[in-house]
């Protein structure tokens, strides 16, 4: 059975966590700061979880993390 390619994009952006789940950094973090919300960017500051719905996709795209 020959090896799985992981998905580039992906490796970058999602890790699994000991518990299996998904995590990643929200995005929208970037440029143009100051006309963002001191709120909206705070809640942007942390690490998010992938939904129940997402995770059988994104364990796919990286298969060996």
């Amino acid at each position: 059975m020959p090896k799985i390619k992981t998905h580039s994009g992906a490796k970058k952006r999602f890790s699994v966590t000991g518990t299996g789940k998904v995590k990643f950094q929200h995005i929208n973090k970037r440029h143009r700061l100051t006309q963002k919300d001191h709120k909206r960017k705070r809640i942007l500051r942390g690490a998010a979880y992938a939904d129940e719905t997402n995770i059988q996709n994104v364990k796919a795209l990286i298969p060996y993390k």
